[in-house]
């Protein structure tokens, strides 16, 4: 979340809440909080309306703060507000994450089915061709033209007739 939001929902101004935060540095490692790049601030300025250095806009860099720099923050801003606010956060984050591994589990069932189908289709493709041969009448084989004899019939012979007397 961005310094201008937390300080929003903390009831602060973005002043007061950077130097809150810079008083207590050691409390916001690099995986706390972090400097957006110029060009990140570009972009910012451009979305969200934001008056740029050059018209009065701000002047510092803006902060970034991860799950646990919002956590942080509350032991940083001692107010009863502050405690609300990041119970609310906390709570926020604990439905998001639930979120993300539904999608997730819903994503990787989704790809298991199409695993599925995928074969399922293939395996009745194969049933319709093989159906299909099956319907198909089969061919007849055609009378050879001409005499043919049988290879195991025996050759006649004609007899003749011999007279003895």
């Amino acid at each position: 979340m961005l310094d201008w939001d937390l300080a929003a929902l903390y009831g602060v101004t973005t002043g007061n809440l950077n130097k809150a935060v810079k008083r207590n540095l050691e409390r916001f490692p690099e995986d706390f909080m972090f400097q957006l790049m110029p060009q990140e601030e570009t972009n910012l300025i451009f979305q969200s309306g934001r008056s740029s250095p050059k018209h009065g806009g701000r002047r510092k860099p803006v902060s970034g703060f991860t799950e646990q720099g919002v956590a942080m923050l509350s032991s940083v801003l001692r107010s009863k507000r502050a405690i609300q606010v990041n119970v609310a956060i906390m709570r926020a984050f604990v439905r998001l994450r639930e979120t993300l591994s539904l999608h997730k589990e819903l994503a990787h069932k989704l790809a298991e089915l199409e695993r599925k189908i995928e074969g399922h289709d293939e395996n009745i493709r194969s049933l319709f061709a093989a159906l299909r041969q099956l319907m198909t009448p089969p061919e007849t084989p055609r009378k050879e033209i001409g005499f043919h004899m049988k290879e195991d019939a025996v050759p006649y012979r004609i007899k003749r007739k011999t007279t003895r007397q």
